[in-house]
């Protein structure tokens, strides 16, 4: 039997950038994405702490030590600048795995998204 676990989680972090006009996904800084094990093109889903959207969309890198957070295309519409986001990343295992796997759990500085 296989189970979705949380593989990764990036709490608490602020939007900095909504573009419609990009063709869709998230840019999460490289840095980020490289402390929670997050890959280029990763599904995550994103939980909005100020309106309560719940999405999910991929997973793109943005330049290191930006903080940027930045939803694209249709996306862009769930958040405003400023909102507060936490990104996970699950992944499917045998329930024996699951039972001993330890996420990758990043609480970044709440103002600058940077890493502490």
């Amino acid at each position: 039997m296989f189970v979705h676990v949380v593989k990764s989680k990036i709490h608490r972090v602020k939007v900095t950038g909504a573009d419609l006009n990009y063709i869709g996904s998230i840019t999460i800084d490289q840095d980020l994405m490289d402390a929670a094990n997050i890959i280029e093109g990763e599904k995550v889903q994103i939980v909005n702490n100020n309106n309560g959207e719940r999405l999910e969309t991929y997973a793109i890198p943005g330049p290191r030590n930006s903080g940027e957070i930045t939803l694209n295309g249709a996306a862009a519409r769930k958040v405003a600048k400023g909102d507060v986001l936490i990104l996970i990343a699950y992944a499917m295992m045998d329930i024996e795995e699951a039972k001993n796997f330890k996420p990758k759990l990043l609480f970044p500085d709440e103002e600058t998204n940077l890493l502490k």
